[in-house]
């Protein structure tokens, strides 16, 4: 099954449930290293998201993404709304003006997304950020690329769900998590768990 601007959009406002279902546990997970936003401001990114595409009607998969993106990065303060921008935003452009999706243009999204990610955050595997979520998922979708689009996003969504729990063990190189040092191992990073939480979304949705 490809994915059109229609299912599209439906895996966003799948998404932003999933968010507002887990709202809490990411406040809880970043108020142990960090500044216990996150939940917050996900949640309000993808309520704005789910209101943006209640008055508009994009007529593409990259400009339901440009409409994701340029909404997360005007209304999300923190790090979240620009590296989740970024992320959308480079897979939007990828996506160019197809109608729909296949199992390889997805694949070829999600690995500018993650390029996106880097590119904006300077994070590289083993720091402790949403990176070590995205780079195994990424990784696990390229191997199942000649699949559908639910099993390459399943595939990415376990990867990313092994790659957050990664992230316990981690000493945090990156942002406020950083400054405590070996005090921050035992908690998972709370971007690594939304970019697992966003993956499964997308996945179910896609079945």
């Amino acid at each position: 099954m490809a994915c059109t601007a229609e299912t599209l959009a439906a895996a966003l406002r799948a998404a932003a449930a999933v968010i507002a279902e887990h709202r809490a546990e990411l406040v809880e997970l970043d108020r142990a290293i960090g500044d216990a936003d996150h939940g917050e401001n996900m949640d309000r990114g993808f309520g704005a998201i789910v209101s943006a595409l209640d008055t508009a009607t994009p007529e593409t998969p990259a400009a339901v993404m440009k409409l994701a993106a340029t909404t997360l990065i005007s209304k999300v303060g923190g790090a979240a709304g620009p590296l989740y921008g970024t992320a959308f935003l480079r897979a939007s452009v990828k996506l160019g003006d197809a109608a729909e999706v296949d199992g390889p243009l997805l694949v070829e999204a999600l690995r500018a997304a993650l390029e996106g990610v880097q590119a904006r955050g300077k994070a590289v595997g083993g720091d402790a950020t949403m990176v070590d979520a995205l780079i195994p998922a990424v990784s696990a979708a390229e191997e199942a690329s000649g699949s559908g689009i639910a099993e390459i996003l399943s595939a990415a969504a376990d990867a990313a769900d092994k790659g957050a729990e990664s992230t316990v063990e981690l000493v945090p190189r990156k942002g406020r998590a950083s400054y405590l040092g070996d005090r921050a191992i035992g908690h998972m990073d709370p971007g690594a768990r939304s970019t697992a939480l966003l993956l499964r979304a997308f996945a179910e949705a896609a079945k």
